[in-house]
């Protein structure tokens, strides 16, 4: 290898300028290169013959979004591989998601892609557009080799799985009878539908800290405060995640008046959201501030919160809003997270009117035990975790598949589905009288925060649209293995990232 062969972006810029002031032709070549094989090498060989001065950039292992454990091999190795190429002149990492920092740091006269980034239409991103875009920008043009292909993210998943042999069987099995580009295709048709999201509003406060141990007196455990964020969470994190795949979403949602967070919440969300916020008089918005150290491992929890029944003339002003606005919904999605902003009355109105209900009733430290889905006399589909399905009937010890039967008939649910961590999920259709089994789709686990709203979320849109319970499922898993990934409620899953997700687990 050559080391001089790779250079920080803005040194690959200058050199670029320095061979078209020579009289020299450039060519461009990006993209993430994990699994360095002969398509590869023949792609960057043609495109060599566009140039003089062949360039390549690679993506960021930040920003490479091709699903879990990718890259396999990190961006200082995958930069060694390509510069050992006598092809190859010069090779950059690109901090960004797409190239157009390196279009325009190196204004290539050619920016050469391979022949299966011939078809706009199959580009799910949007990037290549963008990218041509600029290359012509720039005054140079975009070409194509038409070399034998591979694909890279199939060979990884081959020979480079992270998963153990159970999900590999699992992805293997269900892309025989499901084709990713069928089920993205359906995830699309879902964008009409109109959506309210009903539950609380919860700012989620991190406090990130240095560990300092034991203090000198007592046993009081010590740290050092660094630094604090906040993210949207509760139904907000809901709204979000949705609203990225609907045109239309309507959030109802309670704040406080005493340290209302509105101005923060309203900043949060998406521009397709329309809020309905009811404010309570001599009560915060619920605040859950959570301590950290750096790795967003949790310490303690404070909450600022008042979780008795709302007054009555809220209540009947919360009540007389839902009358008049539910059956307008394809999908009324309730996360419910028993912090009082949902009454009685409320839950009773949601199961008589919504078209299609979907409920989640989360079970945390200010409601254990007094919580459950079966405050609600009807539902379409209802996803607890295991914890909350066994405390709606008061059943420790009976086979999963039976309590979950149970509970979906109490409120009469067409679906059921149990989250169950590291050991995956199970979705109940009663109608087919069959339960789709899905592991865990995800190895590397950041946080655990949020990842059953997004399961949530995107579940229930599947089902609401009328896709199959298994896509609803495998899509639902897929949100939640990328939201795993995200530190509380930083980002939503967007259908970029998902899409991708779902592509590469299914190649």
């Amino acid at each position: 290898m050559a080391p001089q062969k790779v250079l920080p972006l803005a040194a690959a810029g200058s050199q670029a300028a320095q061979a078209r002031a020579e009289g020299k032709t450039v060519a461009l070549c990006h993209g993430t290169f994990d699994l360095l094989h002969i398509g590869h090498v023949r792609h960057l060989q043609s495109a060599k013959q566009y140039g003089d001065v062949l360039f390549v950039t690679i993506t960021a292992d930040a920003y490479v979004n091709k699903g879990p454990g990718r890259p396999v091999f990190n961006e200082s190795l995958r930069s060694e591989n390509l510069a050992a190429l006598a092809c190859v002149q010069h090779v950059s990492v690109v901090h960004e998601s797409t190239a157009l920092a390196a279009i325009e740091a190196i204004k290539p006269d050619f920016y050469v892609k391979g022949s299966d980034y011939q078809k706009p239409d199959d580009d799910i991103t949007g990037n290549i557009a963008r990218e041509n875009n600029a290359v012509a920008t720039a005054g140079g043009r975009t070409v194509y080799t038409d070399e034998i292909t591979f694909s890279s993210s199939k060979l990884l998943n081959e020979h480079f799985s992270v998963f153990s042999p159970e999900v590999k069987d699992y992805l293997r099995h269900f892309g025989e009878a499901r084709a990713a580009d069928e089920i993205i295709d359906q995830i699309k048709g879902l964008r009409g539908l109109k959506v309210c999201v009903v539950g609380d509003a919860i700012v989620d406060e991190y406090h990130y800290t240095d560990i300092l141990g034991p203090t000198g007196k007592g046993n009081i455990f010590a740290v050092k405060h660094v630094d604090v964020e906040r993210f949207a969470g509760g139904s907000l994190a809901v709204a979000n995640h949705l609203a990225g795949f609907c045109d239309e979403v309507a959030l109802m949602t309670g704040l406080g008046e005493k340290n209302s967070f509105e101005g923060f919440i309203r900043e949060k969300l998406k521009a397709n959201i329309s809020p309905v916020f009811f404010h309570r008089k001599d009560a915060p918005t619920i605040l859950k501030s959570r301590f950290v150290d750096r790795d967003a491992q949790k310490l303690f929890e404070v909450y600022y919160c008042d979780d008795s029944p709302p007054p009555e003339e809220l209540d009947a002003a919360m009540q007389a809003w839902l009358r008049e606005r539910l059956a307008e919904f394809d999908l009324v999605l309730v996360p419910d997270f028993g912090n009082g902003f949902i009454t009685l009355g409320m839950a009773r109105l949601l199961s008589e009117r919504a078209r299609f209900l979907a409920i989640n009733t989360q079970r945390n430290s200010g409601n254990r035990g007094f919580h459950t889905v079966r405050r609600y006399p009807r539902a379409d589909y209802v996803s607890l975790n295991e914890p909350e399905l066994r405390l709606a009937l008061h059943n420790r010890h009976d086979p999963i598949e039976q309590v979950a039967q149970q509970v979906a008939e109490k409120v009469g649910a067409k679906h059921i589905a149990v989250t169950r961590g590291t050991r995956g999920l199970l979705l109940r259709d009663m109608a087919g009288r069959r339960t789709h089994q899905t592991p865990a789709l995800s190895i590397n686990v950041v946080d655990r925060v949020g990842a059953g709203d997004a399961f949530l979320s995107l579940s229930a849109l599947c089902l609401a649209g009328r896709l199959a319970p298994d896509i609803a499922a495998f899509v639902g898993a897929a949100a939640a293995a990328i939201d795993v990934q995200i530190v509380c409620n930083r980002e939503s899953v967007e259908p970029v990232k998902l899409f991708k997700y779902i592509t590469t687990l299914l190649k």
